[in-house]
């Protein structure tokens, strides 16, 4: 079994966090939409652009993630990969878990 590289204090950090980062996140991905939707192309070629961007957006953690303490740290590799969350954003947590997310960051 895997050791853990986070605290107890990091998953609630994250669980009290997370809600918020995603709230804002799907924020910036409906600006997009509506600039997408602004352009000056046809009305189907806009449905189906801003149709193919929802099916590509949703499966992002920023959008949706399974909540999980095993999951804790490859969602927020995936959160700043996604461009969700920023690693600065991780200040409040923990130097292992920081340590640990930005090993796999620099790989």
């Amino acid at each position: 079994m895997q050791e853990q590289r986070f605290t107890k204090r990091d998953w609630t950090l994250f669980r009290n966090k997370i809600a918020d980062w995603q709230e804002s996140y799907m924020d910036r991905l409906n600006k997009e939409y509506i600039e997408l939707l602004s352009e000056d192309a046809n009305p189907s070629e806009k449905f189906w652009s801003l149709d193919k961007r929802i099916k590509e957006d949703r499966k992002k953690t920023g959008v949706q993630l399974e909540m999980s303490r095993s999951k804790l740290i490859y969602n927020i590799i995936s959160l700043i990969n996604d461009g969700a969350i920023s690693f600065e954003d991780l200040k409040e947590f923990s130097d292992e878990l920081k340590e640990t997310v930005s090993a796999f960051i620099d790989r």
